[in-house]
């Protein structure tokens, strides 16, 4: 057993600037929907009031340098409902109070030299107040060098109301913690550690510059680079096409036996309209590259010549095929330039020899959304506007758009065709509403997808994930019953529980269950029930 001994430095003091927000300022403090406010603050004059709005939570976050390997103690006062306090990327903790309670929260850095601290609240919830922000422990050295600045800044995809941008990465000792884009002599706007962003809320047939520069955690920006131009096109562009229907059953489908029932692709019922094969391999020569090898012998002689022929058959009859990159033992990582480029030139491969349309990210140890994303555009512009793109994130992983899998979803939504969510495995979670729901009814699946249709999702790019069985996952099983429900509640606003949403989104895309083969083992219960449900829909 290996035990992480805590680096000794200096004496313990406080690293956070403007604290306590006595400068009367949001000095410091990243915080676009927060104020500094005298009203009955924890102590001395003033604290911090943020509040959140229906597609944001109201983070108030600050980047401080630390020393690597080192343990930290961070704590702050709080008062309101569902207030967060945690640290990007490490642990975190929440109460809800009515009056002053202190939140602590301690960790140890890794091989870092700053840290990013946060404290937010939750979709349309009433404002929350912070005061007296501690982080104990030894301080860094000081970063005072700017990243390098991002080039190769381009502007493409126009419709009447959006342009999307891209550009290179810019690099920096300590890592680049946001980019911000500047829109003519507008202010500049934080779009997050991505290298990809769409602007909306255009005029049509109208032409716009943007510049783009690059800060690190500890605040250092660089310069801009040059400005480029870009026109909005005179009338509405369409989603993405993939030739899926307005509602579509997504199936998993199992490269493997566990016990549940083996098939060939065309043993899939015609009820799922997407069918993804579960799963590529790591290649392990390739940093970042896959593979995909048949299990031929687990599924009873199934040659390459059959499973390839089957999947044509399958695309005959208006169905797609794709290719699931991970599951819970997927050891694929593609966390830097390089990785990014051996996926998408593996993945093109792969796709073109075995005739799959498409891919599907189900990356359970976790996303790097940057290189992430940087792959999947890779890939698409090489494979072509046809191209499916989905994802199956844990219902951990869309908590919040500040999440990696949020971030990817969001980053690459002009070419994304579905995230189906697993709302299963994953115990008691917060809503869109603030509320705490335990899995395994109509409340926790509707109130876990509202928060990706708050937080920037369309509703055509939003499904339910749940398992075929009792025997599919470890816990979170619904009966088919359930399923209906909840696809009504947020199409129709029918079949709710106790929450409903205002506004229901008639053009949801559908559902999607672990797998085919345990739906086969099941009766086949989801594609008959669930998949008659969804293709009913309005």
């Amino acid at each position: 057993m290996a035990f992480l001994v805590p680096g000794s430095a200096s004496a313990a003091t406080n690293l956070v600037t403007n604290s306590g927000f006595e400068s009367g300022t949001l000095s410091g403090w990243n915080c676009p929907a927060g104020v500094v406010t005298t009203s009955d603050p924890h102590s001395g004059s003033y604290a911090l009031s943020a509040t959140p709005s229906s597609s944001d939570i109201g983070q108030c976050s600050q980047s401080i340098a630390v020393q690597p390997n080192t343990a930290y103690t961070l704590s702050a006062w709080v008062k309101g409902s569902n207030v967060y306090l945690g640290v990007d990327g490490g642990a975190s903790t929440w109460t809800t109070s009515s009056g002053w309670s202190q939140l602590t929260v301690p960790f140890t850095t890794g091989n870092v030299t700053s840290v990013t601290i946060y404290v937010h609240s939750w979709y349309a919830l009433p404002a929350y107040q912070v005061d007296d922000v501690v982080l104990d422990g030894p301080g860094g050295a000081a970063d005072t060098t700017p990243p390098s600045t991002p080039g190769g800044l381009a502007i493409g995809s126009p419709t009447s109301s959006s342009l999307q941008l891209t550009w290179s990465a810019a690099s920096d000792a300590n890592g680049i913690d946001h980019y911000d884009v500047v829109r003519g002599t507008a202010a500049a706007q934080s779009v997050g550690n991505v290298t990809s962003w769409t602007a909306t809320g255009l005029a049509a047939a109208t032409t716009y510059s943007f510049k783009v520069r690059a800060c690190d955690p500890s605040g250092n920006c660089s310069p801009y680079g040059a400005a480029v131009s870009g026109t909005t096109s005179d009338g509405s562009t369409n989603p993405p096409v993939s030739s899926l229907p307005a509602h579509a059953l997504t199936g998993y489908w199992q490269n493997f036996n566990n016990g549940a029932t083996v098939q060939k692709i065309s043993d899939v019922p015609a009820a799922y309209d997407l069918i993804a094969v579960a799963f590529a391999d790591a290649d392990a020569s390739k940093p970042g590259g896959i593979t995909f090898n048949l299990d031929s012998a687990g599924l009873g002689g199934y040659t390459v010549d059959q499973f390839k022929a089957d999947i044509k058959a399958k695309q005959a009859a208006g169905k797609k095929v794709i290719l699931s990159v991970g599951g819970q033992n997927g050891s694929i990582a593609v966390g830097d330039s390089t990785a990014a480029a051996n996926f998408a030139s593996s993945a093109l491969s792969v796709l073109r020899t075995y005739g799959f349309d498409g891919i599907d990210i189900d990356l359970e140890n976790g996303v790097n959304a940057q290189y992430m994303g940087q792959a999947l555009k890779s890939l698409q512009s090489q494979f072509g506007s046809g191209l499916v793109i989905t994802m199956a994130p844990q219902t951990i992983d869309m908590q919040s758009t500040s999440t990696e899998y949020f971030k990817l979803a969001l980053a690459i939504k002009d070419i994304l065709t579905i995230v189906n969510v697993q709302y299963y495995n994953s115990g008691s979670m917060n809503g869109c509403n603030g509320q705490v729901y335990s899995q395994g009814s109509v409340d926790f699946i509707t109130a876990q997808a509202c928060i990706m249709l708050q937080g920037g999702l369309r509703p055509d790019q939003v499904g339910l994930g749940l398992p075929a069985s009792s025997r599919a996952a470890g816990s979170g099983y619904v009966d088919p019953s359930v399923v209906n429900n909840a696809l009504d509640c947020l199409t129709k606003g029918t079949g709710c529980g106790g929450y409903k949403p205002s506004s229901p989104w008639p053009s949801l895309r559908g559902a999607m269950t672990w797998s085919t083969n345990w739906d086969a083992a099941n009766g086949n219960q989801f594609a008959s029930q669930v998949g008659g449900h969804v293709h009913g829909l309005p």
